[in-house]
């Protein structure tokens, strides 16, 4: 578990800076794609690895569902929190900026109104106990929608440090010939350690004692998205906080759309029926993770991220740790249901922007509907 967990872990910091270098050369809707799918690889590996096997072994449909929930928890209810917090420190430390507010730029409105769209269509699966094939259809369009319209805005220049910074500066022969090999390498490595690892935590759970569905939920995802937590807490602290929530932002529509759509696809192929069934246990962590989504949703309609909203997201993701019951599960979703509807009246007037974004030529300006003359 540990052998093939860090090495998963290594490469996935491996794609990180590989992706984030790739960036020099690859520029508009070419670099979203390619850049969303090396981001994910990892965590693909390890989910569609349970999906597919679930095909012709009923006992894994749990362990696809646990890894995807817990993916989705662990960005939102840790990740988003904590770069606002360091963020907010960075902001005060690299550019003597106090504050309780991290704001954020007019763009991930677009990325807010994609992911609104599709938490509320997650709805549909624990509502119908599966995740059906078509479901996934329906995602994978809206991923590729989301892509199309990131790819029409202006592209930057970026802004690379460290690792990535040193491959960037290569000459171009050089760096194209390194990133190909990184690419290989990390994909290498990821591909030959998910099913080992994969498996290692469901056996290595029943051998210890501890709940596999537990360790699958949150060891693989903290395996695999670690390194970007990582990557983007330190470019909070360099005083960057806002590039760095609004990738996690961009990394959430990614799990909403790309990873759980590819789940009854890989069911599919692994010798199962169209739709992933899901169990009670199951039924709950997905309405959980939707309503855990719709909160973190409304807390930043007005693209600006409180430090109060980062400690209500941190405090109620450790809170589900001694949850563990149905009871419990089920009182928390209607906990975060409830604070959702609290902070979405709050940002009532941020609501129909949000929703109209994904549509629209160009994003409404701020003053069109806070009831302020331009």
């Amino acid at each position: 578990m540990i052998v093939y967990g860090g090495a998963v872990f290594a490469a996935s910091f491996v794609l990180a800076w590989a992706a984030e270098a790739a960036q020099v050369d690859i520029s508009g809707g070419l670099a979203i794609a390619i850049l969303a799918l090396i981001a994910v690889l990892p965590e693909y590996a390890v989910d569609l690895y349970y999906a597919y096997t679930a095909g012709s072994d009923p006992e894994y449909v749990q362990y696809a569902a646990a890894n995807m929930t817990g993916s989705n928890r662990l960005l939102l209810g840790l990740g988003w929190p904590v770069v606002v917090l360091v963020g907010l420190w960075g902001l005060k430390r690299v550019h003597q900026r106090r504050g309780h507010v991290l704001p954020l730029d007019a763009g991930n409105r677009l990325e807010i109104g994609f992911l609104l769209l599709a938490g509320i269509f997650a709805f549909i699966m624990p509502l119908t106990g599966q995740i059906h094939v078509w479901m996934g259809g329906v995602l994978f369009i809206w991923f590729g929608y989301y892509a199309y319209r990131l790819s029409r805005g202006a592209v930057e220049e970026p802004k690379l440090r460290g690792a990535s910074a040193a491959i960037g500066t290569l000459p171009q022969t050089a760096r194209r010939r390194t990133l190909i090999g990184l690419f290989v390498f990390a994909a290498a490595v990821v591909l030959i350690a998910a099913e080992p690892f994969a498996h290692s935590l469901v056996e290595g759970g029943k051998d210890l004692g501890v709940d596999e569905f537990l360790l699958v939920q949150w060891v693989a995802p903290l395996a695999s998205e670690a390194p970007e937590f990582i990557i983007a807490i330190m470019f909070a602290a360099r005083g960057n906080a806002t590039a760095a929530i609004g990738t996690l932002i961009s990394a959430k529509v990614n799990q909403w759309t790309l990873l759980v759509g590819s789940l009854p696809m890989a069911y599919w192929a692994g010798g199962g029926s169209p739709a992933l069934p899901l169990d009670g246990r199951q039924v709950e962590e997905v309405l959980l993770t939707a309503t855990q989504t719709m909160l973190g949703i409304a807390l930043i309609l007005g693209l600006h991220f409180h430090r109060w909203s980062a400690w209500i997201l941190l405090a109620l993701f450790l809170v589900q740790f001694p949850v563990t019951g149905t009871h419990g599960r089920i009182v928390l979703s209607i906990v975060y249901a409830v604070v959702a509807l609290m902070a979405l009246a709050w940002n009532y007037r941020h609501l129909v922007p949000t929703l109209r974004a994904p549509f629209a030529r160009e994003l409404i300006p701020e003053s069109e509907y806070a009831g302020h003359q331009p």
